[in-house]
């Protein structure tokens, strides 16, 4: 068995409510919706989540389909961004090339990306020491702290170039497989409709 990283497809946007509390748009879902209806997720399947909103929207979709309950932890949550907010997307990936250049800066009050990377890899190591053997594990969260534990996987430094956007779909939903013991990464970024069936295997 193996482990899934899974970030959340396309959220409904609004400057006027706090970015952790943005759900999935009428679209995400129906990405959402249409990855479970592959039958992909085996019965059984351990399902942890970030507490944000879009995550939660997506590993509730995922838990029903392995009959499972949604674990839920705040520290799987995305980068902290909180000192800027909302930030209009040209401005956005400003800031996020030089949160992941500068990963040791604290980039407009952003959380640092060396700080964001240990506590995503603590927290999901934590997690896989709790799933019983021969157990599937997927975790639905986000594209940022998403690419810090896929280069902590990997061996590899700290860049924008892992992240998600530069690999699998524009509007997040993407997805890459590693081991249970937290140690090796298998698959870089895919978007999920392209993950194979037997990912778990």
């Amino acid at each position: 068995m193996k482990a899934l990283y899974l970030t959340h497809p396309q959220v409904r946007m609004d400057a006027n409510v706090p970015v952790p509390l943005w759900g999935l748009s009428d679209e995400g879902r129906e990405r959402a919706e249409a990855f479970v209806a592959r039958r992909i997720v085996p019965a059984g399947t351990f399902v942890f989540s970030s507490r944000e909103t879009k995550a939660l929207e997506l590993a509730e979709i995922v838990a029903a389909q392995a009959g499972t309950p949604v674990l839920a932890d705040h520290l799987m949550g995305e980068n902290d961004r909180s000192a800027t907010g909302f930030l209009p997307p040209a401005l956005f990936e400003e800031t996020a090339d030089r949160f992941f250049a500068e990963p040791e800066v604290s980039v407009d009050g952003w959380e640092k990306a060396a700080d964001a990377q240990r506590r995503i890899v603590d927290t999901v190591l934590a997690a896989l020491r709790s799933v019983p053997p021969d157990t599937a594990v997927i975790f639905c969260g986000h594209g940022a702290v998403g690419t810090l534990l896929k280069c902590h996987l990997g061996g590899r430094k700290i860049a924008r170039s892992e992240d998600q956007s530069r690999h699998g779909h524009r509007g997040g939903g993407n997805a890459f497989v590693f081991d249970l013991a937290g140690t090796e990464l298998h698959t870089e970024w895919m978007a999920m409709e392209d993950l194979p069936d037997e990912w778990w295997r």
